[in-house]
């Protein structure tokens, strides 16, 4: 049996998948999540973060212990975790957000690893530019994802959420999680890593129709996010298609950007769908 590899976003790691790996159980389905290098049991806090008193000031400028995390890097292991789940076998991936550049190299890499990818309102960038040329574009106007933001990215090497700041944590909500129950949040909240590597965003990929172009791929468009906008989604399923043998599968979801938390049924019915 083919198995489902879950692939976590920025600052989230497998524990994101939980609602959604019970309902693949139900439907007699294997899967696994897998933490995205430098996030989740691989994402360490900045020292600033414990710091008491706290000093905004020395957390928006701790460089981060992320920084050298690069999408080519964070691709080559999870080919690694591909290729050991599976024992050289294809399963079916799914990436979320910005685990979407991250398994788009990872389907160039090794194509054989991948039966179907099911990107989650996802970055996917196969036209040469990098994710993060995506993030302000036109298509992603009125996003709320850079309003988290708590240092200059590029200045420390990571995208950096205060998640001890009660402002912080009402800007994360309305990003992320606008139709997610509020308990659920605040859990979700106090689990999430502080930085995310830039690296993934900033480095741009190629991808060939031989290869990434080859795999069947579906795209879950979320019709209330507010990190990835609609019109960017759309933009990236055309991309997708003009470099691939086959339409890419659309299944839209009127949800945020996380339907692994409001909608992990559905959600599991959808992945239920490309695992056929």
């Amino acid at each position: 049996m083919r198995n489902v590899v879950l692939v976590p976003g920025f600052w989230h790691g497998t524990w994101c998948w939980n609602l959604v790996t019970e309902q693949l159980a139900a439907r007699q389905i294997p899967s696994i999540a897998v933490d995205m290098t430098g996030q989740g049991l691989e994402g360490p806090s900045p020292s600033a973060r414990w710091s008491r008193p706290f000093d905004a000031a020395a957390f928006a400028t701790e460089p981060s212990a992320v920084a050298s995390v690069t999408a080519t890097t964070a691709a080559k292991a999870l080919v690694e975790r591909l290729r050991l789940i599976g024992g050289g076998d294809p399963s079916v991936v799914v990436a979320h957000s910005m685990g979407g550049v991250v398994a788009t190299l990872a389907a160039e890499m090794e194509p054989a690893l991948i039966s179907h990818v099911v990107y989650v309102a996802a970055l996917v960038p196969v036209a040469g530019l990098p994710a993060g040329a995506y993030v302000t574009s036109d298509e992603n106007e009125g996003e709320l994802g850079t309003a988290m933001l708590r240092a200059d990215p590029f200045a420390i090497g990571a995208s950096r959420l205060d998640t001890g700041d009660a402002s912080g944590r009402q800007a994360i909500r309305e990003a992320l999680y606008d139709d997610v129950p509020f308990g659920t949040v605040n859990a979700v909240l106090d689990l999430l890593n502080p930085d995310a590597p830039v690296g993934i965003a900033a480095e741009s990929i190629t991808v060939t129709p031989e290869r990434f172009g080859a795999l069947p791929h579906t795209y879950v468009t979320c019709s209330n996010d507010r990190m990835i906008r609609p019109p960017l989604q759309h933009r990236f399923v055309r991309e997708i298609d003009e470099i691939s043998a086959t339409p890419t599968t659309v299944v839209p979801f009127d949800s945020s950007h996380s339907p692994f938390l409001s909608q992990p049924a559905a959600l599991a019915d959808t992945i239920a769908a490309a695992w056929q």
